[in-house]
């Protein structure tokens, strides 16, 4: 008998990316010592969650917990995607969750139609709106037909209540394609979303007038709309935040956001100084440049690996930590390897913010066998 081999981990750290590439690449993973140290070892709710959530996109995955919880086996199942809802907690919020949807959405069997509930917004991880602005325009270029991808907020609902609902669609398919994304381009206009849950209406114009105030100074084509939730859509929570776009004339997207302080919390945030904040994070994501935001990268890197046995080229910024590590798991789970050159600006008298970096990688030619024909 062949004893199954796998691959081991330890810590708490990168569970997320290491749950995904154990299911694109079909090797199982073991974790150990996961907050072992810790008063109160093991993996928290919002990671049992995340378990249970990717139970129902799989069908045959097992998941073996120690009693004491810092030992985590799991060997991989087949992605079947189709109708799911799964409630995600209040200690994470749903993006934390939706980034591993969208990982593995193209490869099901059928096409993913979730309905998530819990926190669209908080000040820890990326919000739904990120997600539907940052990672979504990245999905479709590496998708040949986009048609029924969708991600929408029918509830919004901000920490520490919650009480959010969203809907995300995906369709499913054979392939992706190599791409060949190097433009950049230059910045032609800015848009914008200030939400506001359980507070007065009059929030939502005083964080426009403070991100427009500091944006109008780099760019006159700034517009920023405005959302005021109220009654069952207003969640559990009040607060208030922002998200802006940037749109460069070669179709690029550069998200940044912001979201206020919990209610409970010693410190409460004034509207203006959340809109100058909002503003000063997105020309941060615009001195950064590359043709993927900081938040993106780490998607892209995954579907240049899993793209056709092709060259594919992606120019992004100043590689985030976590994307760093993303290419480290990719490395040990495909054996893909990325060149990564830092470009170099010919353009003597015009400095285009940060130096920029082109991973370039030949895919793995990742088909997705499950699909449906019919």
């Amino acid at each position: 008998m062949v004893r199954e081999k796998f691959m081991e981990f330890s810590g708490c750290n990168y569970l997320r990316q290491r749950l995904v590439l154990s299911i694109l690449s079909s090797k199982p993973v073991v974790i150990h010592k996961i907050r072992f140290k810790n008063e109160d070892p093991g993996i928290r709710d919002f990671e049992s969650s995340l378990l249970r959530l990717i139970d129902k996109v799989t069908n045959g995955s097992k998941i073996e917990i120690s009693d004491t919880g810092t030992r985590v086996m799991f060997r991989p199942g087949l992605l079947i995607g189709g109708r799911i809802e799964h409630d995600c907690g209040t200690e994470h919020s749903i993006g934390y969750f939706l980034e591993v949807l969208i990982s593995l959405a193209p490869f099901c069997k059928d096409p993913i139609n979730a309905v998530l509930t819990g926190i669209t917004n908080n000040q820890i991880d990326p919000s739904v709106d990120l997600i539907k602005h940052s990672c979504l325009p990245v999905l479709k270029k590496f998708m040949l037909d986009d048609e029924g991808l969708e991600l929408k907020v029918q509830k919004r609902g901000v920490a520490p209540l919650g009480g959010g609902q969203i809907v995300f669609r995906c369709p499913v398919k054979r392939q992706l394609r190599p791409i060949q994304i190097q433009d950049q381009g230059k910045i032609k206009r800015i848009r914008g979303l200030a939400w506001a849950t359980r507070v007065s209406p009059s929030v939502v114009n005083r964080i426009v007038e403070g991100a427009k105030g500091k944006l109008l100074k780099f760019l006159p084509d700034v517009y920023i709309y405005t959302d005021h939730f109220t009654g069952a859509k207003s969640g559990k929570s009040p607060g208030f935040g922002l998200i802006l776009t940037a749109e460069t004339n070669s179709g690029v997207m550069l998200s940044a956001e912001i979201c206020s302080n919990p209610a409970g919390s010693k410190t409460v945030s004034v509207p203006e100084d959340l809109g100058i904040e909002g503003a000063t994070r997105l020309l941060e994501e615009i001195y950064r440049g590359g043709c993927a935001d900081s938040c993106a990268q780490s998607l892209a890197s995954l579907f240049m690996c899993l793209g056709p046995a092709d060259v594919s080229k992606f120019l992004i910024g100043p590689l985030s930590p976590y994307t760093v590590q993303y290419l480290k798991h990719i490395k040990e789970f495909f054996d893909v390897m990325f060149k990564l050159e830092t470009k170099v600006n010919t353009e003597e008298e015009l400095q285009l913010g940060a130096d920029k970096v082109l991973m370039t990688c030949v895919g793995t030619g990742y088909s997705n066998i499950s699909k449906r024909t019919t």
